[in-house]
């Protein structure tokens, strides 16, 4: 299996000459439209490299920094399919964060199919795994375990800790790569107040035990270097290097691919 690290959350999966796409974004600014945040720095990105080709999109969550609809249709082959968790349900003030991104794929009239909580499906040389995870608002949130020429690799999202790592390595790992976020921001959102003073997603030394209680031989950081906001979005400095740091004395390798870089597993 080839890995390539497209930008913030963005990867690029290769195996028998087919590929998907976890988490692809391709206009970062695109996120902030409508909003006050014109100065907030943007985390660069790039295709993939099989883009027009790919057989599936998979969005761990509907937020549309995880969920870029314009990309997608770009990357995506015809009749190439969207995966995504299914709906809480729910009003408009709960589904606030993923109403846009919703609208979005149905516009683009991208197929889709809501995957619930450890279902599986093949498609192509991949089967893929809807892994339960905690999103930091309570959206519906998956980490997707992909398996293709007997390597497997788990897609973590904006994920915060949890108590499904040992759950998810007994059925679907030992994973010979573990994708996960790395910046651990504290948020605080309009529609979710009063707001939590704890990391929303994975910071680095949460990150760099979730990837070891998952049995990784590999752990590949994501979701770093973009959208800092103060008060809104809050990042701390140095996250790539605060995890190589947490991660120095766990049992696995740490690769850091640079953007677009290819690793083979």
């Amino acid at each position: 299996m080839r890995i390539r690290w497209l930008g913030w959350a963005g990867v690029e999966l290769e195996a028998q000459g087919e590929s998907l796409v976890i988490d692809l974004l391709g206009r970062p600014q695109g996120v902030l439209e409508g909003t006050s945040l014109s100065e907030v720095p943007l985390p660069k990105v790039v295709p993939p490299r099989t883009e027009g080709h790919v057989l599936a999109g998979l969005c761990t969550h509907l937020h549309r920094d995880h969920t870029d609809a314009g990309a997608l249709a770009r990357a995506l082959r015809p009749g190439g399919t969207v995966l995504h968790p299914e709906s809480f349900g729910g009003d408009d003030h709960e589904n606030l964060w993923t109403l846009k991104a919703e609208a979005e794929l149905t516009a683009h009239g991208l197929p889709r199919r809501a995957m619930g909580l450890w279902e599986t499906t093949t498609i192509g040389p991949f089967t893929i795994a809807a892994v339960p995870a905690v999103d930091t608002i309570g959206d519906p949130q998956v980490s997707w375990a992909v398996e293709a020429d007997g390597t497997r690799v788990i897609h973590l999202g904006d994920t915060m800790y949890h108590g499904y790592w040992w759950r998810a390595a007994h059925r679907y790992g030992p994973f010979d790569a573990v994708l996960t976020p790395i910046n651990g921001p504290t948020v605080c959102f309009p529609h979710c107040l009063p707001p939590s003073p704890y990391p929303s997603t994975l910071d680095a030394r949460q990150a760099a035990v979730a990837a070891r209680l998952l049995q990784a031989r590999t752990a590949i950081p994501i979701h770093y270097d973009g959208f800092h906001a103060e008060g809104f979005y809050t990042t701390q400095p140095d996250e790539l290097a605060r995890f190589l740091d947490a991660a120095s004395g766990e049992p696995y390798k740490v690769l850091t691919p640079a953007l677009g870089e290819e690793v083979v597993l």
